[in-house]
């Protein structure tokens, strides 16, 4: 039995309440069972008997991200402060999916911003990068969607993110080239306009903090 679902029916399921997915976890078990058996693999035997089920839950949590919003996120944790000194929280990890293969992408994630009359907790910078990195996606628009995110919530002076990452879709095929790091950044406000403002987040993500 393979899964074959139209997009009109797709389109269908969709519009149903949030608590009843367009597809079952049934129906996408059925699907990692039919890539195996294209593989040539056997799902019915000893080591593959429970893996459709382990794929589809852990997709699932890699992906968490399409189900939660900034609100949920965030809780509250925007506070007034009458500061306007870069806040830069450096070196979060990331792991996310590539959308072209569904393979992992690995990397680090810097973000500062120049409050104006708002700072939010440091930990949501972290789970912000963390909500759309559980996405697929590819490296410009995540660290596009980070910048934005943070935009939107304080209006602060200004937004810079750089992104950090190696693709397992470079490193395990096609061109094979273990070692590659792509950067992408994304410099909103001051950042952008103040070539020395941009210069001091640059500077800062590149030197690494002592503790004593």
């Amino acid at each position: 039995m393979t899964l074959s679902i139209s997009r009109d029916e797709l389109r269908s399921r969709s519009l149903k309440t949030k608590a009843e997915p367009p597809v079952s976890d049934q129906e996408m078990e059925q699907a990692v069972r039919t890539l195996l058996l294209g593989l040539g693999e056997d799902p019915g035997r000893e080591g593959l008997i429970d893996t459709p089920k382990r794929v589809v839950k852990a997709l699932k949590f890699l992906t968490s991200g399409y189900h939660q919003s900034l609100d949920e996120l965030l809780n509250g944790a925007v506070f007034h402060e009458k500061t306007d000194e870069m806040v830069l929280v450096r070196d979060i990890d990331l792991f996310s999916s590539c959308e072209h293969h569904i393979l992992p992408i690995l990397g680090r994630a810097h973000v500062a911003y120049i409050p104006n009359g708002k700072v939010i907790g440091l930990s949501k910078v972290a789970r912000i990068c963390e909500m759309y990195a559980r996405r697929l996606q590819v490296q410009e628009r995540l660290t596009a969607q980070i910048a934005d995110a943070l935009e939107g919530l304080l209006k602060p002076q200004g937004v810079a993110v750089v992104v950090e990452a190696t693709h397992m879709c470079m490193v395990m095929r096609g061109v094979q080239k273990p070692g590659s790091w792509t950067t992408t950044s994304a410099m909103r406000g001051v950042f952008a306009e103040d070539a020395r403002t941009r210069q001091e987040f640059m500077s800062l993500i590149r030197h690494s903090p002592s503790f004593h």
